[in-house]
């Protein structure tokens, strides 16, 4: 049913808001990983870790993804960038 979906949608993305994420991150996250909250969750967590090491937002997004959300190799793609 759309409705329970569409609820499960809302409540991961209330669950991810309250961990801090940008509202823009949060729909971006749980789209690219088709709604996993898991998957988009992960995601976030390795986007702001990479930030914070100084890694621009694009290239982060387009490792991560290309990498699974696998942090060892996401970290070294990016390092070789």
């Amino acid at each position: 049913c759309f409705l329970l979906q569409f609820l499960s949608y809302l409540g991961a993305c209330d669950r991810l808001l309250k961990q801090g994420y940008e509202e823009g991150q949060v729909e971006e996250a749980m789209e690219m990983f088709q709604y996993s909250e898991k998957q988009a969750a992960e995601f976030l967590r390795l986007s702001a870790q990479f930030n914070d090491m100084g890694f621009q937002q694009n290239e982060i997004k387009e490792v991560l993804l290309l990498c699974g959300n696998q942090r060892e190799k996401a970290l070294e793609e990016l390092v070789m960038k």
